[in-house]
């Protein structure tokens, strides 16, 4: 790895409390005020990357499969500290998918539901799973991840708010999709998602938090964390995989 400096003082005071551990199935978090009206997101080139269900059943690829560069994320769609990621660090690794250049392997949990009650997590991951089945999975979740509830413990994504954010994705909605979203059509998808998360937590059977990211198969240590919360940094810690 090269030597390039990581987030600058500023940043990485703002966001220490917050990236502390991530999400992990035993932490704490206070509750946000209501949200408004749907954000949309535009993220440019997306509709055009290669995204499908890997061999394993449970992993979501998006990119070219033969980049030579493999990134694999770990998230829970009601952690907010995986929202922060995907605000802040994660457009590099967007743009370095789009360039070709890495894939992106998504690995969902949803163990938020558990800690917190209800059933949000699980939803949603169903309902990205819907929406690859659409062509529309990296438009989905890059909607998803910018209109997280702003309350976690009210239970967090429902059918109807699913429904509603897929409104912002041109295409997406169509008879079969949402049947899939209200029937929890991939409910055996969440469910081994879930376990292949815990299960590369290693000696820690809760799953490792997130969010977690490895490339090339080696997970980012602990005293990188903050890297993946500031564009550059992130886009240089990536980049150092590829010299």
């Amino acid at each position: 790895m090269n030597n390039a400096r990581g987030p600058s003082a500023t940043v990485a005071a703002a966001i220490a409390v917050l990236v502390v551990a991530g999400c992990a199935p035993t932490a704490r978090s206070a509750d946000d005020e209501g949200a408004g009206a749907p954000r949309p997101v535009a993220y440019r080139g997306v509709g055009e990357l290669p995204e499908q269900l890997a061999a394993d059943g449970t992993t979501i690829v998006v990119g070219d499969p033969v980049a030579t560069t493999a990134v694999r994320l770990y998230e829970d769609p009601r952690c907010p500290v995986v929202e922060e990621f995907e605000a802040t660090g994660a457009p590099a690794l967007r743009e370095m998918t789009l360039r070709r250049e890495a894939r992106t392997e998504y690995t969902f949990a949803s163990f938020k539901d558990d800690r917190l009650g209800g059933d949000g997590s699980k939803r949603a991951v169903n309902a990205l799973r819907a929406a690859l089945d659409a062509g529309k999975f990296t438009e989905y979740h890059g909607v998803i991840f910018a209109n997280m509830p702003r309350t976690e413990r009210t239970g967090g994504y429902t059918t109807a708010s699913l429904l509603q954010l897929a409104d912002e994705v041109e295409g997406l909605r169509s008879e079969s999709f949402d049947s899939a979203v209200a029937t929890m059509k991939y409910q055996d998808f969440v469910t081994a998602s879930e376990k292949a998360y815990e299960q590369a937590g290693g000696d820690d059977p809760r799953g490792p938090g997130t969010p977690t990211v490895a490339v090339d198969g080696t997970r980012v240590p602990e005293q990188l964390f903050g890297w993946l919360f500031e564009r550059e940094s992130f886009d240089r810690l990536l980049q150092s995989t590829r010299s």
